[in-house]
């Protein structure tokens, strides 16, 4: 696989990343430096490792995995969404207000399940898969720590909506997920 190639697919994979990067960025109040690095380094982690499991996994799980990845991604996307939004619209102070691991941990399997199934089309391209997993990674964190300074920024601008907005837009992803995969078959 050339390296624009490769470029182009680890920005198509960071793409889910980096709105939810946004997102959290939009909606977790006070997310300290060493917060705003972890969403990228876990963001990068799982698409980097995603792709090396579903690679490793082949052909063995690649009907189990095409089958059910979008609909797990869509389910935690869109209950972690509609949880934010509800509490946004109620005006809780809970939840996405202050950064957690658990809901990160989510976020990063939620947004890199599709990876898996890329790494499935590795083994059968016999693409070089640790090089490939480490520039999916370097992109995706780039891409995601772009999208958490974004969501600080209009944040900013934003005020008292953006839990809402966060919570939006996580699942409007959920549903891309969702209809790509459905619509593509």
């Amino acid at each position: 696989m050339k390296l624009t190639t490769l470029i182009m697919l680890a920005l198509g994979l960071a793409a889910d990343a980096f709105a939810v990067s946004v997102s959290d960025g939009l909606s977790i109040k006070k997310l300290k430096k060493r917060q705003k690095l972890m969403i990228p380094l876990c963001f990068g982690a799982f698409q980097g490792i995603m792709p090396l499991i579903g690679c490793f996994a082949g052909g063995a799980f690649s009907g189990i995995i095409v089958r059910w990845d979008h609909w797990v991604a869509f389910g935690l996307l869109a209950f972690i969404g509609v949880r934010m939004t509800v509490e946004g619209l109620g005006g809780k102070e809970e939840c996405a207000e202050h950064f957690t691991y658990k809901l990160l941990l989510a976020q990063g399997v939620a947004t890199s399940i599709d990876a898996l199934a890329v790494g499935v089309s590795f083994a059968l391209m016999r693409v070089n898969a640790p090089f490939a997993c480490a520039v999916i990674a370097a992109v995706t964190f780039l891409c995601s720590a772009a999208g958490v300074a974004a969501g600080k920024l209009c944040g900013k601008k934003l005020g008292a909506r953006t839990k809402i907005a966060g919570g939006i837009i996580l699942v409007i992803i959920g549903i891309k997920i969702l209809a790509e995969h459905l619509i593509a078959g």
